[in-house]
């Protein structure tokens, strides 16, 4: 934040108590985030910051009626698109949950439009209640086995270092490239470290040797850890460690044993990807905050993971505390074990109140054509679709983790009819296909899944991590195709499909991942999506599309799918869908 003369003057005069203060809260219990204590005292604001704390006069005064004033909360690692708003409805959703600042990386709109992708969301985020910080993609496309919307060089990401809401460079995920020293990624973290100091890693399922090179390449940050022993290994190496929520990865409560009051000033919260309805019902970084009390931690310690530790992380100097000299980004309580959010202030005002935006209407700023019609892919044919297999009927099977981002390759017996899989309700087994809808290539990869539940129809979407293609799956070709013909005809989003009917839909035209409709908009409609998918039998337990669009992603472990084919993650090459027959015809983990 700066100052001219005139306004440090004045915030100098009103922390002397020479002229009254703008605004001064009265009759609340401070959280102290540095001391963890609760204080009390009047709080003083002037420019919208925090200049005093003890005995003032303000020309308004707001009674917090004995309510704890906390700092409002960050989240340290976030990608909006997953909410499948545009960053101007998501600030209305994540506000009235105490979450006033987000790091957020656009690469998801980057692997569809590009350069195009990340000014869209700095134009759209701009002049709201909301502060969006940005890490450029540092992966784009997340590997070469893939085919994306776009490839992002260094050279293509130089412009944005001179945007002041611009941190770093966001998770770096090809760890075979980092690993290898290669040029291209080498280049960006260079020329990173020439306009700023913070780069965010992504390190799931690797060892400490890998943590050692990720360190050396300056990367700060992990947030795919999975047990304890590995947030104490990222700790123990000098890395922020960052304890997600998200809609499918839920790391909270594996991770919590490793905080402890010695290294709590490392550990932050994110929530990475998480949808809209889990945003409205469950809660943002509030959630995480709420559930790290539940699991032992002291309020004021989980408060401070939300606030102040993510700010020093990311070096926001004025973020994070009720302290003179930082923004007065704020919250009234009315419990600090359940953390109810009575009032969200920003900049001093008054932003969300008793769960609802009650911030400045400000005025979306339209997608541009380029990035509303970016479905282009050929027609999709039955013959597309078989998975040829040999007579012993034993295939490689992706089996989904429910609540994970992680799949298991196992090896199994799967039917066969005319010598081409054919799914089978009974042994939870379904057609996987992904189809290349940028470039009109018409690559398809096809593949077999396991866990989804589903006992008649087919879903499909283009939100696929992280090149986001089109991702289907379902129990028969026929309505496969049809899903994925009827995403074409909406630019992208959410279908759901049974005996060749589309039961529910969920248009997101902006690069097929986002609506420019009303948040409530928007979520009636993924209401519907839910409703009909218990119409195919679904058991509801687990977010079908979110876990779907991750069984895309080859940098998680350990299996995946991509346009080119089925991918081994661990071994970082392509497999054939086909598997050697095993003597044991049930399923077999490949571990």
């Amino acid at each position: 934040m700066t100052h001219n003369k005139d306004q440090l003057q004045k915030k100098i005069a009103v922390a002397n108590k020479t002229i009254p203060a703008d605004l001064v809260i009265k009759n609340g219990r401070i959280v102290d985030v540095f001391n963890g204590e609760i204080v009390e005292g009047d709080v003083a604001i002037c420019e919208g910051v925090f200049v005093g704390i003890g005995n003032y006069e303000g020309k308004t005064v707001i009674d917090a009626e004995h309510r704890y004033v906390s700092p409002s909360f960050i989240d340290g690692h976030v990608h909006i698109e997953s909410s499948m708003l545009t960053p101007n409805e998501f600030a209305k959703v994540v506000l009235p949950h105490g979450v006033t600042t987000v790091v957020t990386d656009p690469h998801e709109i980057a692997n569809v439009a590009g350069t195009s992708g990340i000014h869209y969301m700095l134009q759209n985020s701009d002049q709201l209640e909301l502060d969006s910080r940005f890490m450029l993609p540092s992966c784009v496309p997340a590997t070469p086995f893939e085919n994306a919307g776009a490839t992002l060089a260094s050279t293509d990401l130089k412009e944005f270092y001179s945007h002041p809401r611009v941190h770093g460079l966001a998770e770096v995920m090809d760890y075979p490239s980092l690993q290898n020293g290669a040029d291209w990624i080498v280049d960006k973290i260079l020329q990173n470290n020439h306009h700023r100091n913070h780069i965010d890693g992504h390190l799931a399922g690797l060892d400490t040797h890998a943590i050692n090179i990720y360190r050396t390449a300056g990367v700060m940050t992990d947030h795919e850890c999975k047990t304890e022993e590995d947030a104490r290994e990222r700790l123990r190496r000098g890395m922020y460690l960052m304890l997600r929520e998200g809609s499918v990865a839920k790391d909270l409560t594996s991770l919590i044993g490793a905080v402890t009051p010695q290294n709590t000033h490392r550990c932050l919260f994110c929530t990475d990807d998480k949808h809209l309805d889990d945003l409205i019902e469950e809660g943002s970084i509030d959630y995480n905050v709420r559930l790290a009390i539940q699991l032992g931690l002291s309020p004021i310690q989980a408060i401070q993971m939300g606030s102040l530790n993510a700010a020093q992380c990311y070096d926001f100097k004025q973020k994070g505390a009720i302290a003179p000299g930082y923004e007065a980004d704020f919250l009234l309580l009315d419990n600090l074990e359940t953390i109810d959010i009575h009032e969200v202030y920003k900049g001093g005002r008054l932003v969300a109140k008793n769960g609802s935006y009650v911030g400045t209407e400000s005025t979306a700023v339209p997608a541009p054509a380029k990035l509303t019609d970016t479905v282009h892919a050929p027609k999709v044919k039955a013959d597309d679709l078989r998975i040829p297999l040999n007579d012993q009927a034993s295939a490689s099977i992706i089996q989904i983790i429910p609540n994970d981002l992680v799949t298991k390759k196992i090896v199994g017996s799967v039917n066969v009819v005319d010598g081409f899989f054919s799914p089978s309700a009974e042994k939870d087994q379904q057609k996987l296909v992904v189809v290349e809808r940028h470039h009109n290539t018409g690559n398809i990869g096809v593949g077999i899944v396991n866990g989804f539940g589903f006992q008649s129809g087919a879903i499909a979407t283009t939100i696929a991590h992280d090149s986001h293609n089109i991702v289907a799956t379902g129990t028969n070709d026929e309505d496969i195709l049809v899903a994925i013909e009827e995403l074409k005809a909406i630019h992208g989003g959410l279908v759901v499909v049974k005996d060749g009917v589309v039961e529910a839909q969920l248009p997101l035209p902006v690069a097929g991942l986002m609506s420019e409709q009303p948040y409530d908009v928007v979520n009636n409609q993924l209401h519907d999506i839910h409703q009909a998918l218990t119409r195919l039998g679904f058991a509801n337990t687990f977010d079908p599309f979110l876990t779907m669009s991750f069984v895309t992603l080859p940098v998680i472990p350990s299996i995946k799918l991509t346009d080119t084919g089925l991918f081994d993650v661990e071994r970082f090459t392509h497999i054939p869908v086909e598997a050697q027959p095993t003597n044991n015809p049930d399923v077999i983990p490949s571990d």
